[in-house]
């Protein structure tokens, strides 16, 4: 379905028993709302309506040309948007990597609207940022942001049909090349994605105090986050806390352990 809100058009794909509890699927970069495919057919079968939401600069009707459109306040006022277009007063949200970010900062800032969250891969922002600032390790895991945010980053991405965007995505073997293809057919997309590297280079707030009830979900052969900043995420929500750490498992946890994330979620959802 096309939803409008905050004078953007977003995709969004439902699934799932219509009266089923809601669930916000928030996908990260260089996926979409196809990420979640191998896990919404397990919440759907426990009775759950999931919203999968293509985000800003995923979805055609919603890139804006201002690279400060992407300051994470803006994708976190469009999920409330996207709730509120829907008729939801709150939902469960799954987000991953980036998606991942935007529940961090709406269970902070909206916790009214955030029955539960489970957050993919990456850490509260937070406990993130005290590992940039005190880890090395952190760091050098991090430091393809500078590539991501220069201007030569559209083209280095698709360069050799896209061989940098393939290795990033080969954990999760032939489902990547459909993200691959998608940001070639549409150079727009890709750029859209990139613009949120580019707008985290500027100053912004941070997420606060989680009060809802959280899963956090690691896995040890992330290449981007170090056990530290898992570790430290607990210092920032104040309310039921699970950190679910998955052995042998790269950065893309929805697509590579789609079932064990549904463990997850649906333990915290209550629905396991």
């Amino acid at each position: 379905m096309e939803i409008k809100a905050r004078g953007l058009t977003f995709d969004v794909y439902e699934g799932g028993p219509a009266d089923g509890d809601p669930v916000l699927l928030l996908h990260g970069f260089p996926q979409d709302h196809r990420e979640f495919d191998l896990l919404a057919p397990r919440l759907h079968e426990k009775g759950l309506r999931t919203y999968a939401l293509d985000q800003r600069g995923t979805s055609p009707g919603a890139r804006p040309s201002d690279v400060g459109a992407y300051r994470l306040s803006e994708p976190t006022a469009d999920a409330v948007a996207v709730l509120d277009a829907l008729g939801l007063e709150s939902a469960h949200v799954i987000g991953h990597d980036w998606g991942a970010i935007v529940g961090w900062w709406l269970a902070a800032g909206h916790p009214e609207r955030v029955r539960t969250l489970t957050a993919v891969s990456v850490p509260h922002p937070k406990a993130l940022g005290l590992a940039l600032r005190t880890r090395a390790s952190q760091r050098a895991r991090m430091s393809y942001f500078k590539v991501f945010q220069s201007s030569i980053a559209e083209r280095f991405l698709l360069a050799g049909d896209g061989a940098v965007l393939k290795a990033m995505l080969k954990p999760i073997g032939e489902r990547g090349l459909q993200y691959v293809e998608s940001m070639r057919d549409d150079p727009g997309r890709l750029t859209g994605g990139l613009n949120w590297y580019r707008a985290s280079a500027s100053r912004q707030n941070q997420a606060g105090i989680v009060s809802v009830p959280t899963t956090y979900v690691w896995s040890d052969k992330d290449g981007v986050v170090t056990l530290a900043a898992a570790l430290r995420t607990r210092d920032w929500v104040e309310a039921d806390y699970q950190l679910v750490a998955m052995r042998g498992i790269s950065h893309w946890v929805p697509e590579q352990a789609s079932a064990a994330l549904a463990d997850a979620a649906l333990k915290r959802i209550g629905k396991a």
